[in-house]
C-alpha cells in the first residue's frame, strides 16, 4: 500500500511521533534522516494526560521547532489520543518510528501491528538510532541532569539550559 500511495500521490507524509520531554541528539538524528525520505515531516508532539511531564506541551513544541528550523519540510505539531485518528487528521501515510535496540522493537512492533489494524492505510517505517546516540533517552538526559552531569552530549545546549533550569525551579519549589 506504502509504494501504491507513493506512485499515485505524489507526496508522501510522515509523522514522527513521541513526547519528546526534552528532545534529544537521537530525536534530532531520526528527523533529520526521515526528512530527506518524505516530502513532509510531522514531529508529534504527544500530549498524555496520564503522565507529568516536565515541560508542556507548548515548551516542547516550541523547544523542537527551534531545534528544526533549519529543516523546511518538517512541521511540529501538538496532539493527543491515538496516533493513527491524527495520521488521518494530518493525511499523513506513514509513521516513523526510531529503535534504539532490540527491547525497543518487541513494543514498537506490536504498536506497529496495532496501529495497521486500526488505520490499514496506514504504515510504519522503523529507523534505527545512529550507534552514537543508541544508548539516549529523554529519561536518560533528565537524570543526568538531575545528578548535575555534563549534558552536552545528549541534546542542544538551548535544550540542556532549559532542562537545567526547569530542575533548579523544581527543586526550589520544593
Amino acid at each position: 500500500m506504502f509504494l501504491y500511495n507513493c506512485v499515485v500521490n505524489s507526496m508522501v507524509r510522515a509523522i514522527y511521533p513521541g513526547s519528546f520531554d526534552p528532545v534529544t541528539y537521537g530525536h534530532l538524528d531520526v528527523i533529520k534522516r526521515a526528512s530527506k525520505i518524505v516530502d513532509e515531516l510531522i514531529v508529534g508532539v504527544l500530549n498524555n494526560k496520564s503522565k507529568t511531564p516536565l515541560f508542556s506541551v507548548e515548551n516542547r513544541v516550541k523547544m523542537l521547532n527551534d531545534a528544526v528550523s533549519d529543516l523546511p519540510n518538517v512541521k511540529v505539531m501538538s496532539f493527543e489520543g491515538l496516533l493513527v485518528d491524527f495520521a488521518k487528521k494530518v493525511d499523513a501515510q506513514l509513521i516513523v518510528r526510531g529503535l534504539r535496540a532490540v527491547t525497543d522493537f518487541e513494543y514498537e512492533l506490536q504498536m506497529a501491528q496495532t496501529n495497521r489494524v486500526l488505520a490499514p492505510d496506514v504504515d510504519t517505517v522503523f529507523l534505527t538510532t545512529s550507534l552514537e546516540y543508541a544508548y539516549l533517552s529523554s529519561t536518560i538526559l533528565k537524570e543526568v541532569a538531575h545528578f548535575g552531569g555534563d549534558l552536552s552530549k545528549f541534546a542542544p545546549a538551548e535544550i540542556t539550559d532549559a532542562v537545567i533550569e526547569k530542575i533548579r525551579l523544581t527543586a526550589d519549589n520544593k
